[in-house]
């Protein structure tokens, strides 16, 4: 489990071909601190398990599902990508429950800079639309952000200095993608309740299977 907190400012340093599957190599000393294999780290907001560590960089192999699903099949050599360790247990929740489970893809559409801040509007796929609401929590390349304004297929996030200058969201450009994954709660209210707003029965829970 993640916060949406990004701690480092990566880089995918290479790309090898497995056929069904890519290994990435990538630096990022302060994630890498500690880490070994096994352990998961969430790259631009998916989370991937480690292979091996040596000298600050990190390998991790990504199955075509994950590739043909999120925009980490777009990177290459070079690209920088937003780093965050798993939460530990007692630790603070600064930003919100982030699973580094993507649900879709996004595209950023515009940029708007301000004195002190940038409004940035993504396109958002007509099937998440439901589960993202005005001042609620969505997570962007595995970034924690408040939603200031819904559409029917967007949605604009307001980004302070430190977001800017600290991941990858300070760089990306119109037309660049981006991975987004919805609050989980609202997952699992939709679930309980049904998706027209009453609890599911047996019938229901049937046809769902």
């Amino acid at each position: 489990m993640f916060t949406g907190i990004v701690e480092e400012l990566g880089e995918i340093v290479a790309v090898e071909n497995l056929g069904d599957a890519s290994r990435f190599l990538v630096s990022g000393p302060v994630v890498t601190e500690g880490a070994k294999h096994g352990d998961s780290i969430a790259v631009n907001g998916v989370c991937l398990t480690v292979v091996d560590t040596e000298d600050g960089r990190f390998s991790a192999d990504v199955m075509a599902e994950t590739l043909n699903r999120s925009s980490l099949g777009a990177l290459a050599v070079g690209s920088r990508v937003n780093l965050e360790r798993p939460m530990a247990l007692g630790g603070r929740l600064g930003g919100h429950l982030v699973q580094g489970h993507v649900d879709g893809t996004g595209t950023i559409v515009e940029r708007e800079p301000s004195e002190h801040w940038e409004i940035v509007k993504v396109s958002l796929p007509a099937e998440l639309s439901r589960y993202v609401v005005e001042k609620g929590s969505i997570t962007v390349d595995g970034i924690s952000l408040t939603v200031v304004d819904a559409g029917p297929d967007y949605f604009t996030v307001s980004l302070i200095p430190t977001t800017l200058d600290l991941t990858t969201l300070g760089v990306k450009q119109a037309g660049d993608p981006v991975n987004l994954e919805v609050d989980v709660l609202a997952k699992y209210v939709e679930r309980l309740l049904g998706k027209d707003g009453r609890p599911l029965d047996a019938t229901d829970e049937e046809t769902l299977a």
